[in-house]
């Protein structure tokens, strides 16, 4: 029997370091080729790192929220033959037995945990391990509430369920119960590099905000009749990739707001490229993928891979260079609707644009009461390179775009 080493690889673009932020093996588990190891986080992608050779793991390295660089050792594997190490060199590393992605208080006063906040089509995070174990014992991840990063499903949750027991049928017998007891989560993984790039974004930026209510009216007529002679295999479309259409012949009248600032250099980036990324919400928290070069697009080509980088970040295969390069950035809140926001700006953009849902409203027209199907859009600014009347006026080009949508392919 052999040792072999396995050093944390380089991942390309430049990525020299990598956050651990899930373990999906245990020590003494036995693996294979490709199986799933651990999970690294990056400047903008969470990695998935496969196993590289049969056996049994003997060390890892490394707690969840702890960094490690490219071409450290992060777990070692007893393996037929001779390895690729010898056990001095293995053991002269410090060994991680077990991972603390959370603490709990140990009050043992027993309550049915919370139901799982997610909404029913929503996939519960979790290990293979954990999947493979609630499959076993005939557990419903769905119905679980997960206390690790992001939401994730632990060991350490099913038997908080198994213990308690359902808390649907807990809930309609006898008084409740008094709560008692903490749960620490560390921000780690994802959740960590939004905390920064937030904290980075307000603390350095001079936020404006500006709102305006747009009728679409003629625009839903227009999408409709398009996705009713859509060609085949073409993608359904939504409002977005009209806005991305629209906003590329704002962006090109007002060309201060497609743009980055340095702040270390003091310089104002303006791009010819239009790259627009779209915030998506997933399962391990907001990602922004981005969809290159807009102008070079059609409609359909708008749609088609929106809903294509859109659909790698949900679910989780998104490389980085589909995760970076944005000149302006979209946030969309989707049906969730709402009468306004303040977007925090994708440093170092100088711009955001907050898209709110359409709904029939009341409204008056050459002095009558008319119907009309009206979306409210939010907008931030830089305040330090972009002027009030920069900001609005790019979005009166967008309004009077959106309002005469034939005007968009003019």
């Amino acid at each position: 029997m052999g040792i072999y080493s396995f050093k944390l690889p380089d991942i390309g673009e430049g990525v020299v370091e990598g956050e651990v932020v899930a373990w999906h093996v245990e020590i003494g588990a036995t693996v294979k080729e490709d199986d799933p190891v651990l999970d690294v986080m990056t400047d903008k992608a969470t990695v998935t790192i496969p196993c590289p050779v049969d056996g049994t793991v003997r060390t890892r390295r490394g707690n969840v929220g702890e960094i490690l660089p490219v071409g450290q050792t992060c777990i070692t594997f007893e393996v037929e033959g001779e390895g690729n190490s010898t056990s001095e060199e293995e053991e002269s590393e410090p060994v991680v037995e077990e991972s603390a992605p959370e603490k709990k208080s140990k009050t043992k006063a027993v309550t049915p945990p919370a139901p799982s906040s997610r909404g029913g089509n929503s996939k519960p995070l979790a290990s293979p391990a954990v999947r493979r174990r609630a499959k076993e014992e005939g557990l419903d991840l769905s119905k679980v509430s997960g206390s690790g990063p992001a939401g994730r499903i632990t060991h350490e949750d099913l038997d908080d369920w198994k213990d308690a027991g359902s808390p649907v049928a807990a809930a309609g017998h006898g008084p409740r119960e008094a709560k008692v007891g903490t749960t620490e989560i560390p921000v780690v993984g994802l959740r960590r590099k939004i905390a920064e790039q937030m904290h980075k974004s307000y603390s350095n930026i001079a936020h404006f905000s500006y709102f305006e209510d747009v009728d679409v009216t003629n625009l839903e007529e227009l999408r409709q009749h398009l996705n009713s002679t859509r060609p085949e295999g073409a993608p359904k479309l939504t409002y977005l990739p009209f806005i991305m259409q629209a906003l590329v012949k704002a962006l090109s009248e007002r060309p201060e707001c497609n743009a980055h600032y340095d702040d270390e250099r003091e310089v104002i980036i303006r791009h010819e490229a239009i790259n627009l990324g779209i915030a998506t919400q997933t399962e391990r928290g907001l990602y922004v993928p981005v969809v290159k070069n807009v102008e070079a697009m059609d409609l359909w080509q708008t749609a088609a891979e929106m809903g294509r980088v859109t659909n790698a970040a949900k679910s989780g295969d998104a490389s980085l260079e589909e995760l970076s390069g944005s000149t302006f950035t979209i946030t969309s809140l989707g049906k969730m609707g709402g009468t306004g926001a303040t977007p925090i700006i994708n440093h170092p953009e100088v711009g955001i644009l907050g898209v709110h849902n359409a709904s029939d409203s009341a409204v008056v027209r050459d002095g009558n009461i008319v119907i009309r199907r009206i979306m409210k859009l939010s907008s931030s600014w830089d305040h330090r390179v972009v002027d009030g009347f920069d900001g609005a006026m790019l979005v009166q080009i967008l309004k009077n775009y959106l309002e005469h949508p034939a005007t968009i392919f003019m």
